[in-house]
């Protein structure tokens, strides 16, 4: 007896499923996705051409140098840390807050330590700031 073979059924696969799939997602990532471009940019900081004289007894005056140091009227701190800056302000201030605080920075300073004075100043209520910086001829 002889049966016949059957005929083997060619094997097709669809890919319009998968192209659509494929395209969907591409569609859905490029919805998706936002392209962000950190942007800077370079400040050119003026320099100021006059000095401005403010009474030095009233005032009180803190320098930060560029290793990050503080002297508040001529008096070293220990540290930079916020509460040290805070307590000598309170101190030297004695309640006074309507006296004007002058923060002289270095140059290389981190700008984080002005920022640092500021903010202790603020909370201890002083509302008249000064910056200044210290020019090297360097």
């Amino acid at each position: 007896m002889q049966f016949k073979r059957a005929k083997d059924k060619e094997l097709d696969v669809n890919l319009t499923p998968l192209i659509d799939v494929v395209f969907l997602l591409l569609i859905f990532f490029m919805v998706s996705t936002t392209f962000t471009d950190k942007l800077e940019l370079a400040v050119d900081l003026p320099k100021a051409d006059a000095q401005v004289q403010l009474k030095k007894t009233d005032a009180i005056e803190v320098v930060i140098t560029a290793k990050g140091d503080f002297t508040i009227n001529g008096k070293t701190l220990l540290n930079a840390e916020r509460r040290t800056v805070k307590g000598a302000l309170q101190t030297i201030a004695n309640g006074e807050t309507h006296r004007p605080v002058i923060i002289t920075a270095d140059e290389n300073a981190p700008h984080k330590l002005i920022v640092r004075v500021m903010d202790a100043a603020g909370q201890l209520g002083f509302n008249n700031l000064s910056i200044t910086a210290i020019e090297y001829d360097g």
